[in-house]
């Protein structure tokens, strides 16, 4: 355990590693700005940095993952009612703002945060003929005014914004924001419920990807202070692991209903097996409506989305035909565990 001195260096440590990203945002900004901007290509230098920095690698295999694509394009087509006007929050490549205009909505705007893939969807959107009827905002969902953005309530709020436990991509606060401020009383939500499920699991590989003990014959324990405490994404079937416990409900938000605000539950989970589990496994089941529902378990390789790896605090004791209570916290994006 750090002592208080140790702490205080380590959040002196911590600003000064935001300082240093800083300042290298810094840098290239100055150096994009120098840049003549008839020089700028996507071969420049200084656009693949920027790029590396700002456009995680997950877009393309997300892109190239049909289940979903598929799945998505056939809830728009029979989500979407003829003349609709349609809100797309995560717009990334402007696929499912398109898929919208196809599937017959009279206006799509579509807002992503990030300002290079925000200019990369108005290029494809421009490139497919649709710049009448889909506007993009490069900006968050959350700054979008009704009145001013949209020209009024929308019918259709699509909100594919999800990663391995469902909600680190800010599905909670998106929603949450845009079913009061900017989708109509009645209107249509795609998805419109959420439901985590999850299985205790043992497995010592998956454990050190995310702490240590000793190196080389020294202790480095220490660098656990810098362990992820909420969920990350694993690719399970990958990793030798057991399962301790069948899967079981963990989590289910009405996305038109619910509060979706931070909250805790006790779990009581069944044990199937005499072990030691270090983590929940968690996927998400997305259901997007019409018999469409979207969904990660370890058993489905085809899926870009890995598991969600919630770890423990410490490992719990199981025996077969047992129960293990654990707490489960989530806040806006996050996922956490204690006992």
């Amino acid at each position: 355990m750090p002592s208080s001195g140790s702490s205080y260096r380590l959040g002196a440590a911590l600003l000064q590693s935001l300082a240093q990203e800083m300042n290298a945002l810094a840098e290239q900004a100055s150096a994009l700005l120098s840049t003549p901007p008839e020089s700028l290509s996507l071969d420049a230098d200084i656009v693949a940095q920027i790029a590396r920095r700002n456009v995680p690698r997950w877009h393309f295999a997300m892109l190239n993952d049909i289940e979903r694509n598929d799945g998505l394009v056939a809830a728009l087509e029979r989500g979407i009612p003829a003349g609709a006007t349609v809100l797309d929050i995560g717009s990334g490549s402007g696929l499912l703002a398109m898929a919208a205009a196809r599937a017959g909505a009279s206006k799509v705007i579509t807002c992503e945060m990030n300002p290079l893939l925000a200019e990369i969807a108005r290029n494809v959107i421009d490139a497919h003929g649709l710049s009448d009827v889909i506007t993009v905002f490069g900006k968050p969902s959350t700054e979008l005014d009704a009145e001013r953005d949209l020209g009024g309530r929308v019918d259709v709020l699509v909100s594919e914004i999800v990663d391995c436990g469902l909600i680190g991509e800010g599905l909670l606060p998106s929603v949450r924001h845009a079913r009061e401020h900017l989708l109509a009383p009645d209107g249509i939500m795609l998805p419109s419920a959420a439901r985590l499920r999850g299985r205790l699991v043992s497995s010592e590989a998956v454990l050190k990807l995310n702490q240590v003990t000793t190196a080389g014959g020294f202790d480095v324990s220490l660098m656990n202070t810098v362990a992820t405490r909420g969920h990350f994404p694993v690719r399970l079937d990958t990793w030798p692991h057991r399962f301790l416990s069948e899967a079981a409900p963990v989590l289910e938000f009405d996305l038109a209903r619910d509060a979706l605000e931070p909250g805790e539950r006790t779990l009581t989970l069944p044990a199937t097996a005499d072990g030691e589990a270090q983590a929940l496994v968690v996927w998400f089941e997305l259901d997007m409506g019409n018999g469409v529902v979207l969904s990660n378990p370890p058993d489905n390789p085809g899926s870009h989305w890995m598991q969600g790896w919630v770890p423990l605090e410490k490992p719990v004791p199981t025996k077969a035909g047992e129960t293990v209570s654990l707490r489960l916290r989530w806040s806006d994006f996050t996922l956490r565990l204690s006992l």
